[in-house]
């Protein structure tokens, strides 16, 4: 039985950053993910994708971001329990909870803070005939190494940020040969300023911009080698390239934790702002994951969310205490 103060699930940018808040009250933290690594997304899927809101980083890679919020987290000496998905949550006496993965690792604290971002997640993939003999073999779903690209040709398929940020990324940076998006409308859904941006690039001659039409089709001899794209008045055409990169988003889904008795509103867990606490006293919900009006799904408002949450955490473990805040620029940062 592991024990902790602070059962986190999910070992994403939010996650790693409470660890920091709470070490500040001197509550420790033990984390849990599925994945093999910290950093939830950041890692896994756009490790050197550049986020540009996170303060004081005008520009700052995903997996720097992570480097540095476990280098911020060190002094507080949090526990990972990695590689393992929290399957079910059970409370027993003193007001505690019992966090049980799916291989059976157990962990007790009286505080839960759920910080799992999308939850489980899987990729939208278009209706392409054989698209899955050809995943791994030109197929991508996630980029996660542009360097992987470089010198190649790519077909990018999709409307909204994440096609328009790679396209522009791969191209900017001059990695891939040719870049070709693909969309099977005129107009996008990403930001305004990534949408001009392509727009300009397409202008330069730069990026190759393929609007109404969509890729139906793919040919190769054991590997991508062209797709076939289709324009809604104009027939089909055969487009040689390296690489066909459909960006249609993820399919979110809180897999067990939808189990466990917490308030779910359209795939999120709704909770009281005051402290983000959930319905269920002493679990909290953190980043994405958690939905309320006004809600925002950026980093950066997981990193207050986190914040307050520790707060009223402390307050339940430590009734009888009060809680002084201090700041760190006056005060430091002491460690366990």
């Amino acid at each position: 039985m592991i024990k902790t103060d602070i059962i986190i699930i999910g070992a994403g940018p939010v996650g790693l950053f409470t660890i920091f808040e709470a070490g500040l009250l001197k509550l420790k933290c033990h984390l849990i993910d599925s994945l093999p690594q910290p950093g939830g997304q950041c890692s896994e899927i756009y490790p050197k994708k550049p986020i540009y809101d996170i303060p004081g980083f005008p520009s700052i890679l995903a997996g720097d971001l992570v480097d540095n919020l476990m280098e911020q987290a060190a002094p507080f000496k949090p526990g990972f329990t990695l590689g393992e998905a929290a399957s079910t949550i059970e409370k027993v006496a003193d007001d505690k909870f019992i966090v049980t993965t799916d291989k059976g690792t157990q962990h007790e604290a009286p505080i839960v803070m759920i910080a799992g971002g999308l939850g489980v997640f899987e990729p939208r993939k278009p209706p392409v005939e054989n698209l899955e003999v050809y995943e791994d073999k030109g197929v991508e779903y996630i980029i996660k190494d542009p360097e992987f690209y470089r010198g190649k040709e790519c077909v990018i398929a999709g409307g909204g940020d994440s096609a328009l940020d790679w396209a522009i990324f791969l191209t900017d940076k001059k990695i891939a040969s040719k870049v070709t998006l693909v969309h099977r409308r005129s107009s996008f859904r990403g930001h305004l300023d990534s949408v001009q941006k392509v727009m300009d690039l397409a202008g330069e001659g730069k990026i190759n911009l393929l609007t109404d039409r969509e890729v139906v089709g793919i040919g190769g001899d054991g590997k991508v080698e062209n797709v076939v794209i289709k324009h809604k008045t104009e027939g089909e055409t055969v487009l040689a390239t390296d690489h066909f990169i459909p960006l249609f988003g993820l399919k979110p889904s809180l897999g067990p934790i939808a189990d466990w008795g917490l308030e779910i509103e359209k795939n999120a867990i709704t909770v009281d702002t005051k402290d983000y606490s959930t319905n269920i006293p002493g679990i909290y919900a953190i980043g994405d994951v958690n939905t309320y009006e006004g809600k925002l799904k950026l980093i950066l408002c997981g990193f207050h969310e986190g914040t307050i949450a520790v707060q009223s955490a402390f307050a339940r473990i430590h009734p009888d205490k009060k809680n002084i805040l201090k700041y760190t620029t006056v005060n430091g940062v002491t460690g366990f």
